[in-house]
């Protein structure tokens, strides 16, 4: 497993560039797999848990980094990966992204044809573009600017996620890859991409994610992560009790998929562990259930519920919000409890003892990768193969961190304040809201 600490300089030996990295979703599943990563990430927040979780960081504006500070990037960085804002494509969202998807394709096509950026850039705020939507053309300038520097090379694997709406802008990134037209300069890729329910690789939460992964030609065809567990009904009430659950291809194992109450049992028993779930419990059994903060069926008023023996709602930076009841009795009285941030990383699959730190916490929870989702995705995309037994086993607790080590960290990503997004910036990150 790699260090947390570095006996040089943090970011040394680093090969994974995580952009938009939030609080470190990616991050924590590269450093259970053995891969070091840096972060670029805007929010101050988010930082601060990474600085605290022990996570190299630029707190930097993902442009801003490309265009002036990319000689900054280690050369050993040879993998790219990122999840661009989302809120614009999200079906919680007004459509912005959704709206302009065939744009933003147009726009992804003369980036790789066109040799002036400038005047992209130009088209697209004359267009209108979202500002927040235009971020996914982002990972390309990246591969762009890696190509057209000298003393780089090409990335060797790019990972890519986003919210389902996103899958038809990930196939042109993958068909522009497999291509390598224009600026690719000939350079070209192995390219696919998938829509994964993260329940299927035992995260205990239903939620899709689009993901896109490449890697150069010749380092072997690109192969779908393995699912590792059924899916979950979410129509059941709508099925009969007895129909039989079938097996869905690619699942390798017949688990059941892990429900709330398992994961957080398990949590609570870890070593130093924060989370006590004891006032949800009844007759030595966690027993409980939860009432969403969003509507379901296209009816804002009626929210959705989920017993304590099912996987959760998707965690949304909202999660806070979520009412959770312990009987009937309880909701009839109105006496609701609520998940604390703890727990909500748990659900998320982050450790159990994971430094959130900063503001608005649950807005980090709800924005992260689950780490045991990038785990398999990373793992397949580098390694060819699933994570071990032992890898997820261990991805239940984070190492300790000493405070000396947050301080070196944020001394190098934000010790020079000229070099923070200021609040009055005028990029395109620095415009954003967080994503769902």
């Amino acid at each position: 497993m790699s260090s947390l600490g570095a006996p040089r300089h943090p970011f040394d030996g680093a090969r994974i560039l995580d952009l938009f990295a939030g609080p470190g979703g990616l991050d924590v599943a590269a450093h259970f797999l053995g891969f070091k990563s840096i972060g670029i990430e805007w929010d101050q927040s988010a930082c601060e848990t990474r600085y605290a979780a022990g996570l190299p960081t630029f707190h930097a504006d993902v442009s801003v980094m490309r265009e002036t500070r990319f000689d900054e990037i280690p050369a050993s960085v040879d993998v790219l990966a990122g999840g661009p804002p989302c809120q614009s494509f999200s079906v919680a969202g007004r459509g912005a992204g959704r709206a302009a998807l065939d744009t933003v394709k147009e726009f992804m096509h003369r980036l790789v044809h066109e040799e002036d950026e400038t005047e992209v850039d130009k088209d697209l705020h004359a267009r209108g573009v979202d500002p927040r939507t235009a971020l996914v053309l982002e990972p390309l300038r990246w591969l762009l600017k890696a190509i057209e520097t000298e003393g780089r090379e090409p990335y060797k694997a790019i990972i890519l996620e986003q919210v389902p709406t996103v899958l038809p802008l990930w196939d042109v990134y993958a068909h522009l890859l497999r291509g390598g037209e224009g600026r690719l300069k000939g350079i070209k890729y192995e390219a696919d991409c998938w829509a994964l329910k993260t329940e299927q690789f035992g995260v205990p939460q239903t939620r899709t994610r689009a993901v896109l992964v490449a890697r150069l030609v010749g380092s072997g065809a690109v192969g779908r992560p393995a699912a590792t567990h059924l899916p979950f009904n979410v129509h059941r009430q709508a099925s009969s009790p007895g129909q039989a659950q079938l097996l869905p291809t690619g699942v390798e194992h017949e688990i059941r998929w892990q429900s709330m109450a398992e994961a957080l049992d398990a949590a609570s028993t870890l070593k130093g562990s924060s989370i006590d779930i004891s006032r949800l419990r009844s007759r030595g059994k966690t027993k409980f259930f939860v009432i969403s903060n969003y509507g379901s069926n296209g009816d804002p008023k009626r929210r959705g519920e989920r017993q304590s023996d099912e996987p959760a709602f998707t965690v949304t930076g909202k999660v806070s919000r979520n009412k959770v009841y312990k009987t009937k009795a309880d909701y009839e009285a109105g006496k609701s409890d609520r998940f604390t941030i703890a727990e909500s990383g748990v659900l998320q699959t982050f450790p159990h003892n994971f430094p959130w730190s900063g503001k608005d916490q649950a807005q980090q929870v709800g924005n992260a990768v689950p780490p045991r989702l990038g785990m398999h995705v990373l793992s397949r995309a580098l390694r060819d193969k699933a994570p071990t037994k032992k890898e997820l086993a261990r991805s239940a607790t984070w190492p300790a961190v000493p405070a000396t080590t947050a301080e070196e960290l944020r001394a190098i990503g934000c010790g020079d304040q000229s070099q923070c997004p200021l609040a009055e910036s005028k990029t395109a990150q620095s415009t954003r809201k967080p994503s769902p």
